[in-house]
């Protein structure tokens, strides 16, 4: 943990700030809580009362201390989102909502789409995102043919809410010569009905006709959905997707999917001075030759902007029924999804990657391809012991109980999402039977003393934090449906620690992130309320009102979100 002593600039030219609230959750292993905490610099220098914070003021520095009194409300240490995909939730900020809370049907969403046609010029395509077809009144997928009630003359593409895949136009199809007779391309479907005539639902690598081959990358590596817009565009989507993130009281993100375009952004928006959440990145799995040859064999970076470790995929996903169940799906025996490497080759890269100190995130859902990933890091451990790997399992839905036991024991983390099955939890037992109750089972991980860490899959899901711990909690789905029984839910304090202090032993920042104890950075979120004082189904609703990074205030609600308090402190 770096100390005070290790300031670069003489603490005289600091000038000190004093934040008091109603409560300040400290989250140490004493879980403290305070009402007041000094910042110099950026970091933590002492929590207590308001009296004892000014007396350690004036130790540090002859400065009048700047004191910020936040009233009634709680303090939290700074959500950590350990699995998100910041430009990708940037750039859909800009397509049609067609999610539940905007349309529950097909018509509905087409008339969302339509309406966006409208507004949208000439030969620019129409997109929209979010919806999840068992949450539809018709329990299906749109068709091509719904889509050419929105245009026959451009594109329109309706992603599905697991990301991998979606539904698009007739239009689409032609644009770029598919047809009944395409084959489908390695790793991906163009789907078709009982008389093979194309439905207009793609999945996983035919997404190549929208976003190139330099956009999605298979080669057994997985798939990169994120459709290429101007640099400069870009960057806009990526400034956008911040505030987002600060506006749920995010202030450090896993992104786990960088190719080499999602790493330009971060570097242009990096010289703009434009990175205002941390983010630790997870290269995709293709560039790992690119990233051993270079000698990035573990993390490196600053404090903003950082290289974690390599992401794979082991199968596709549960939304979308790609994710690997060799004797098919309950709700369509013909479906089984996909494993994305042979084992043995899957397990040669994990070998390399681990050899070369690399963490591994790897994306698996189903237990067939949850038994892959174990049995690889189990091979990698023994082959080349290292104490402290932290290899993550990416979603991690449907471990057995014996496969939790060995990831306790080969010290494997989950990362998974409770905002999944409160968006569509009904949707994984109708698509793989009795199973699907148990769809991320985090108290049984807590049990087996796996550590559990919990994130948004932005923008698979909103990146709201307070939503991601209700669902923990309660596991109650956003129909009012309870999943599995109560054994399988947390207690609000592993839910909060699951999206801060383990977060941040997640991806590698525990020394100065995900806790408010002395000498770490000073990243908090302000609550309207307390999450351990109301009803487990109200935490979703606690406001947030503010969000700090390094005791600068980067989001409040009703001001402007770019307003810097330390620099206003400090001019």
């Amino acid at each position: 943990m770096r100390k005070l002593a290790t300031f670069e600039r003489p603490l005289d030219a600091l000038v000190p700030q004093i934040v008091t609230a109603a409560r300040i959750h400290v989250l140490d292993d004493a879980d403290t809580a305070v009402t007041a905490m000094l910042i110099i610099d950026g970091r933590i220098a002492a929590t207590g009362t308001v009296d004892e914070c000014r007396a350690r003021a004036s130790e540090f520095s002859s400065a009048t201390p700047v004191e910020h009194d936040l009233g009634d409300a709680v303090v939290v240490p700074g959500f950590i989102d350990a699995h998100a995909h910041p430009l990708m939730l940037g750039q859909m900020m800009s397509w049609v909502d067609c999610g539940p809370e905007k349309a529950a049907s097909i018509p509905e969403i087409v008339a969302l789409l339509k309406a966006a046609a409208e507004r949208t010029p000439a030969g620019l395509p129409v997109r929209g995102y979010g919806y999840e077809q068992r949450n539809l009144a018709e329990r299906r997928h749109p068709t091509r043919f719904e889509l050419d009630e929105v245009a026959t003359d451009r594109e329109v593409y309706l992603m599905n809410a697991s990301g991998h895949g979606g539904v698009v136009n007739s239009y689409t199809f032609e644009l770029h010569g598919v047809t009944r007779d395409t084959p489908n391309p390695q790793g991906g479907e163009f789907f078709r009905d009982a008389e093979g005539e194309l439905t207009g639902e793609l999945s996983d690598a035919a997404c190549n006709i929208l976003t190139g081959v330099s956009g999605v990358k298979i080669g057994h590596h997985g798939p990169n959905f994120h459709l290429a817009d101007a640099p400069e565009e870009h960057v806009r989507q990526l400034l956008a997707a911040q505030e987002n993130f600060l506006q749920g009281g995010v202030t450090a993100v896993g992104d786990c999917q960088v190719t080499k375009r999602e790493f330009d952004t971060y570097l242009r928006a990096a010289e703009q001075g434009g990175l205002s959440v941390r983010i630790a990145m997870y290269a995709l799995s293709h560039l790992l030759d690119e990233v051993t040859e270079l000698g990035m064999n573990g993390q490196f970076g600053n404090n903003t902007l950082s290289f974690a470790g390599i992401k794979f995929y082991a199968d596709g996903t549960l939304g979308g029924w790609t994710a690997y169940f060799p004797d098919g799906y309950v709700g369509d025996p013909c479906r089984t999804g996909q494993l994305y490497h042979d084992p043995a080759d899957y397990k040669g890269l994990i070998a390399k990657a681990h050899a070369a100190g690399l963490q591994t995130a790897t994306h698996a859902q189903s237990p067939t391809a949850l038994e892959m990933v174990i049995d690889a890091i189990e091979s990698a451990q023994a082959e080349t012991p290292r104490a402290d790997a932290r290899h993550r399992i990416e979603h991690c839905g449907l471990p057995t109980p014996e496969q939790i036991e060995r990831m306790a024991a080969a010290g494997i983390r989950p990362v998974n999402q409770p905002q999944h099955y409160y968006n569509w939890g009904e949707g994984v037992e109708q698509a793989i039977g009795t199973p699907g109750e148990r769809f991320n089972p985090l108290g049984e991980f807590v049990r087996a003393g796996v550590p559990v860490t919990i994130s948004s899959d932005a923008p698979v899901a909103d990146p709201r934090p307070l939503e991601a711990i209700q669902a923990a909690v309660t596991r109650i789905t956003r129909r009012g449906h309870k999943l599995g029984p109560d054994d399988l839910a947390i207690d609000r304090r592993v839910a909060l620690r699951a999206h801060t202090i383990d977060a941040a032993r997640t991806i590698g920042r525990e020394d100065d992130l995900g806790s408010l104890e002395i000498g770490k950075r000073a990243d908090f979120a302000v609550l309207g309320a307390d999450l351990f004082e109301v009803e487990a189904e109200s935490i979703a609703q606690i406001e947030v009102r503010e969000t700090w990074v390094d005791g600068v205030r980067r989001h409040a609600v009703g001001a402007d979100a770019t307003a810097s308090t330390l620099e206003s402190v400090t001019a």
